[in-house]
Order: structure tokens, then C-alpha cells, then sequence
């Protein structure tokens, strides 16, 4: 009987510490569980957002928050109209997940609106447009577009030619009108006519707008968005910008914002009207008609000194009488042998 009381207890404290240490082991999974946010749906950026960015609907989108988290600086679903929020422009960054603040954007018709739209160092210009300048009104705030100039210049005998020379490149579209956010109806972008477009551009650049106002008539030449890959590419082999080997997609991404914010104004092109047509006067530098045929001209090189002479009949002999004078002499001057040669 002492046996079989001794075995049973044994028995029974045997299941006992097996339980404990069950229990035990599966606390810690029970609690590295991930917690889901029980709270409402909170704005939050779905990407960087820099200073000056105009929001999108693809750069915003509502997500679940914890509600001990949630302050009444944000935007809630179903309280805030996320439609409104479209056309702002940030006026401090906020990270790729952080929640969007009411203090860090900017709406339209507020006071520093456009100062918080412009990049760093970057000035803001008006030109009017109309709709045979203006691509119809198919241009945008944020599209990128080419300003081209055509004026009528004086060519060759008095001639009026005709020209047009696109003299800057990859310029970004602030505002059309007094508008800064493009007009959705029913899910679908209506396009409307507008008098004036407002460009973001540089000091120097804005100078060369200013002037062009006074020569001729400014178009617009709306950009592809495919262009953004060729301007990165034709950064590269200028040197402009320098993505190191191994560079992250991010990188890359940084890199191309970097080449796309910034207007170009070298490496213009132009157009006269003889390019156009056969009847039009063609550009260039007027002839002299006094002037006779071009005369060929040889140039003489003595030591350290070179001279222009010009080829005829007369030249020549002139010159090869001085070549064989100057070969005479300096056969004179070099002694020979063997001797000399040591």
C-alpha cells in the first residue's frame, strides 16, 4: 500500500510540472502575435511627399490606425472628403506612411499657397495663352511642357523671315487660370479653355520669359511623360547627375525627380520658314556682293611663327624660292661626317 500511495503521487506531480511547462512555452507565441489596429481609417502618405508636392490621388490613401493613436490633426474616413484634398500642395515633408496632417498642407486661395508650391531657389512666372497657344487646353497643373518663340525677323534683301526656336525644355505647369488642381466630373477630366498659365521656373529663366513677352508670340509644346527616362539618361552622359553602381530603385527614382524638377534652357532649336517652305526666305548671314570669290590661302609655319599667305601663281613661287633659300642655308650651317654625327 506505501508503494502504490508513493507511485501515485509521484504520478501526479509528474502531470502537474508536464502542464506547466506547456502552458509555458506557449505564452510568448500568444504574445509575439502582431496586434491589427482597431481604430478608424487615418490619411497617411503613400510615398515621400517633399515640400511643394501638389497631392494626387495616388500619393494619398486612408489606413487603419490605432485608435489610442489617433489625434485631431488628422483626416478620417468618413469625415474628412479626401476630394477637396486634391490640388494642395504640402507645406512640410512627410514620410511614406505618415499620417497627413491638416497643418502640413496648403489649399488653394490660401495665403503662401504659391510660395509652398515653388521648389527651393525656384520663381514662379505668368504668360497668357490662348487656346491655339495653349494645346487646346490640354495642359494641366503638373505636366511638363517646351516654350517656343515665333517672331518675324529681318533676312536676306529685306526679306521678313519667319521664324520659331523652342528656347526652353522640361518646364513645370503650376497653375492654368487662378487653378491649381484639375476639374473631375463624374470621374472623368474636363477640359476647359484658360487665358494664362503660371510656370515654375529659375531667376535666369525667368528673365528670358520676361524678354521673349517683348519679341513675339509664346506657345506651349506639352511634354510626354515617357520623356522623363530619356532626360534621366541624357543627364547621365552629360554627367549632370551620377548614380552610383548597385543604387536602389529608390535611388534611381530620387535621381529622376532630381532631373525632372529642373527646366532647361540650353540646347535650343529653331525653325525658319525656308526649313518649311521653298518660298520662304532662308536665315543666315547676308553675302557681300562687292566681295570676290574666295581666295585659297596657305599657311607657313617657322619655328614658333606661322604666316598666311595666299596661294596663286605668284605666291607659290615666292614661297618655294624662300623654302630652297632657307634649305641652302641650312645645309651650309651642318657640318658633315662621321664626327658630327658622335
Amino acid at each position: 500500500m506505501v508503494l502504490l500511495l508513493g507511485a501515485l503521487v509521484i504520478a501526479i506531480g509528474t502531470a502537474l510540472a508536464a502542464r506547466s511547462m506547456f502552458v509555458g512555452s506557449s505564452a510568448p507565441q500568444a504574445q509575439a502575435a502582431p496586434e491589427v489596429p482597431t481604430g478608424p481609417k487615418v490619411l497617411v502618405a503613400q510615398r515621400s511627399l517633399p515640400v511643394g508636392t501638389i497631392i494626387t490621388a495616388e500619393s494619398i490613401g486612408y489606413q487603419l490606425w490605432p485608435k489610442e493613436m489617433v489625434q485631431d490633426a488628422y483626416f478620417i474616413d468618413g469625415e474628412a472628403d479626401m476630394s477637396k484634398l486634391l490640388g494642395t500642395v504640402v507645406r512640410s515633408p512627410i514620410t511614406a506612411g505618415e499620417p497627413v496632417t491638416r497643418g502640413s498642407l496648403v489649399s488653394p486661395g490660401d495665403r503662401g499657397f504659391l510660395a509652398a508650391a515653388l521648389g527651393p531657389g525656384m520663381r514662379a512666372v505668368t504668360i497668357p495663352v490662348s487656346a491655339k497657344t495653349g494645346v487646346a487646353g490640354f495642359v494641366f497643373p503638373g505636366d511638363r511642357v517646351d516654350l517656343m518663340l515665333t517672331q518675324s525677323v529681318k533676312g536676306d534683301e529685306g526679306n521678313d523671315l519667319k521664324t520659331t526656336e523652342t528656347f526652353l525644355k522640361n518646364v513645370r505647369v503650376l497653375a492654368t487660370d487662378q487653378s491649381t488642381d484639375t476639374a473631375v466630373v463624374e470621374g472623368k477630366t474636363v477640359v476647359k479653355a484658360f487665358s494664362n498659365v503660371t510656370l515654375e521656373v529659375t531667376p535666369r529663366i525667368a528673365e528670358k520669359i520676361s524678354v521673349a513677352q517683348t519679341i513675339g508670340t509664346l506657345s506651349l509644346s506639352l511634354r510626354s511623360i515617357a520623356d522623363n527616362q530619356s532626360e534621366l539618361e541624357r543627364a547621365i552622359a552629360s554627367g549632370e547627375v551620377e548614380i552610383p553602381a548597385g543604387a536602389s530603385s529608390d535611388d534611381e527614382a530620387k535621381a529622376v525627380r532630381t532631373v525632372i524638377a529642373k527646366p532647361n534652357d540650353r540646347g535650343s532649336t529653331f525653325v525658319t520658314g525656308g526649313d518649311v517652305s521653298r518660298f520662304q526666305p532662308r536665315g543666315g548671314a547676308k553675302k557681300d556682293e562687292n566681295a570676290g570669290p574666295p581666295v585659297p590661302v596657305v599657311r607657313v609655319t617657322r619655328g614658333k611663327n606661322t604666316e598666311v599667305v595666299p596661294a596663286g601663281a605668284k605666291a607659290t613661287a615666292s614661297l618655294l624660292s624662300q623654302q630652297s633659300q632657307g634649305y641652302a642655308n641650312a645645309a651650309k650651317s651642318v657640318p658633315t661626317g662621321l664626327s658630327t654625327l658622335r
